[in-house]
C-alpha cells in the first residue's frame, strides 16, 4: 500500500472518530462527506495527471466517514433499570471481568451487567477475584467529570466508557455467589503476577518493592501517591509505571548483549521479552498496548528504515482505535504511549546526532537522546492535562534510567528468591534494593531542589495543537533541508 493511501485511511478515520468523539455529527452530514469522496473518485477517473491526489482526497473523505460511523456505534446507552434507581441503594448481580484494582484504601471492581459495566468501590481485603460471579450492594451513581489539583477538567465519564463503564457504586458490599467465565490464559497470568509482587514484598521493603512491582509488571499500587507526586514533579512517572518506554529500555539491553547474533535472533529474543513481560501484568491492555509500541522503535533501529515503524505504527493505532474508539480521544494513557512512541522513532535519531560530545559509555549518549526525543513529543499534552512542567527532567532521567534495565532484570531475581526462600531471600534481593533506593534517591534530590517543576496555568488546547503543528512541522522543514543538501 502507498504510504499516502494509509496515511490517508488513518488519518481520516482518526479524525472522524475525534469529530465524533465531541460533536454529534448528523447522518446526513456523513452523507455529503462520503458523496464528496465518491465525487473525488470520479473526477480521478476523468483528471488522469491528478488522479493521486484526488484519491488520497477520496479515500480520506471515506476512511473520515468510517471513524464517524464506528465511533456513533460505540457510543454506549445506559440501561433503564438501573438509570431509574439512580442515587438509590441497589443491589446488583454481575461477573468481574478484570484484575480487582487494589488501591490503599479500598478496591475497584469492575462488573459487567448486561451489555455494560459497573465500577464498584468495596472496602480493602474484599475477597473477590477475576470471574467471580458478585452480589453488590451500593449506592447507584453516574461518573462525574472532576477538577484536577491544577484546576484542569478530567472527563471521568468518557474515560470509564472506554471500558463499558457507565454507573458506579460507592460505599458497596460484594460477595461472591459463583464462579463465572475464566479466560485461562489470563488466569494464569494474574496469578502468576500475584505470586510475584509476593515474592518482592517478602524480600524488599516499602516503597522499594512498590517501586519493582510498578517498573516490571505495572502494579498499580506503585510506591504511593507521596513518591508518584515526587516522579512527576522530575519528570520520571513514566519509570513507576509499566510504559513502553521501560520495554524498549530492557529490549536496548537485550540488544546490546545478543549484538553479535543475527537481527531474526535479536527480534525474536525481543519479541519473547514483551510476550513475557505482558503475561507477567496479567495481561493487561495497558501492557498490551505499551508491548506493541515497545517494539516499532525496535523495527526503526533494526531496519534502519523509519518510514516501516511509522506505517507499523499507523497500524496499531488504527486497529487500537478501531477496537476500542473511546481510546483515542479519553485515554491519556494511549495518547502518551502514541506520542512517546513517535519521539523514540522520529526525534532520537535527530538528538543523538546533536549530542555526540556525550559518551556513549553506559548508553548514555543512547538515553538522552531518548529522554530529550520522548519528553519534547509529550510535554504539549501533559503541559494541558495537568500543567506541570519539569525543569529537572533530563538529569533525572540521565541518571536514573542508566540503571532501569538492571533494576527490572535484579527485581524479577529478587521476586524468585522471594517466592523461593521467603525473607531469607532478603540477602539475594540487596543489589535490586540497591538500584531502587538509588532511583528513588535521584527523584527525590532533584524534587527537592528550588524550582524543580513550574505550574502553566493556561495552556489550552489550542497551544497543544499549535505546539505539535511547530514541532513536526520544524523536523519536517529540517529533513527537507537536509535531504536538499544531498542533491547539491
Amino acid at each position: 500500500m502507498a504510504p499516502g493511501v494509509l496515511s490517508a485511511i488513518v488519518g481520516g478515520f482518526l479524525a472522524g472518530v475525534l469529530a465524533r468523539s465531541f460533536f454529534s455529527v448528523p447522518w446526513p452530514f456523513a452523507a455529503f462527506l462520503f458523496l464528496l469522496s465518491l465525487t473525488a473518485l470520479a473526477f480521478a477517473y476523468f483528471e488522469r495527471p491528478k488522479w493521486k491526489q484526488l484519491m488520497i482526497i477520496s479515500v480520506a473523505l471515506a476512511a473520515c466517514v468510517a471513524g464517524i460511523v464506528r465511533m456513533d456505534f460505540a457510543v454506549l446507552d445506559g440501561t433503564p433499570e438501573l438509570t431509574s434507581h439512580l442515587g438509590e441503594t441497589v443491589t446488583v448481580d454481575g461477573l468481574v471481568v478484570d484484575e480487582p484494582d487494589v488501591r490503599e484504601g479500598n478496591v475497584r471492581l469492575r462488573i459487567r451487567v448486561g451489555d455494560i459495566s459497573v465500577l464498584a468501590v468495596v472496602p480493602p481485603h474484599t475477597e473477590v477475584h477475576y470471574g467471580d460471579v458478585v452480589r453488590v450492594k451500593g449506592k447507584l451513581g453516574l461518573p462525574e467529570s472532576f477538577e484536577t489539583t491544577l484546576g484542569r477538567q478530567f472527563n471521568y465519564p468518557m474515560f470509564l466508557a472506554k471500558d463499558r463503564i457507565l454507573y458506579t457504586l460507592s460505599f458497596a458490599q460484594a460477595e461472591k455467589i459463583a464462579e463465572g467465565y475464566k479466560n485461562p490464559l489470563r488466569t494464569a497470568a494474574i496469578w502468576t503476577k500475584q505470586k510475584y509482587l509476593e515474592g518482592l514484598q517478602a524480600v524488599l521493603p516499602e516503597p522499594e518493592s512498590g517501586l519493582a512491582g510498578g517498573i516490571t509488571v505495572g502494579d498499580k499500587r506503585g510506591v504511593g501517591k507521596e513518591y508518584s507526586d515526587i516522579f512527576i514533579a522530575v519528570g520520571l512517572v513514566h519509570i513507576i509505571v509499566l510504559s513502553g518506554y521501560n520495554i524498549t529500555i530492557v529490549m536496548n539491553l537485550a540488544g546490546k548483549l545478543l549484538a553479535g547474533m543475527s537481527r531474526l535472533a535479536q527480534l525474536s529474543a525481543s519479541v519473547l521479552i514483551v510476550v513475557f513481560i505482558v503475561l507477567m501484568t496479567g495481561m493487561a491492555p495497558s501492557a498490551t498496548r505499551a508491548g506493541a509500541m515497545a517494539l516499532l522503535p525496535l523495527i526503526a533501529r533494526m531496519t534502519g528504515r523509519m518510514y516501516l515503524a511509522l506505517r507499523a505504527l499507523s497500524v496499531v493505532v488504527l486497529v487500537m482505535v478501531l477496537w476500542n474508539p473511546y481510546i483515542f480521544a479519553f485515554d491519556p494513557g494511549f495518547q502518551l504511549s502514541v506520542l512517546a512512541t513517535l519521539g523514540l522513532v522520529l526525534f532520537s535519531p535527530v538528538f543523538a546526532r546533536w549530542l555526540y560530545w556525550i559518551p556513549e559509555k553506559f548508553a548514555l549518549r543512547e538515553i538522552a537522546a531518548s529522554t530529550l526525543g520522548t519528553q519534547m513529543t509529550v510535554l504539549p499534552l501533559l503541559l494541558y492535562q495537568n500543567g506541570l512542567l519539569s525543569l529537572v527532567a533530563l538529569p533525572a532521567n540521565l541518571l536514573a534510567l542508566v540503571v532501569v534495565p538492571w533494576a527490572m532484570g535484579l527485581s524479577v531475581i529478587s521476586a524468585m528468591a522471594g517466592i523461593l526462600f521467603g525473607s531469607l531471600g532478603t540477602f539475594i534481593a540487596f543489589p535490586a534494593y540497591a538500584l531502587l533506593a538509588y532511583i528513588i534517591g535521584v527523584a527525590q534530590f532533584f524534587a527537592a531542589l528550588p524550582f524543580a517543576s513550574v505550574s502553566v496555568a493556561s495552556f489550552s488546547a489550542w497551544w497543544m495543537f499549535g505546539a505539535y503543528a511547530l514541532m513536526f512541522g520544524g523536523l519536517w522543514y529540517t529533513k527537507k533541508g537536509a535531504a536538499d543538501g544531498r542533491a547539491f
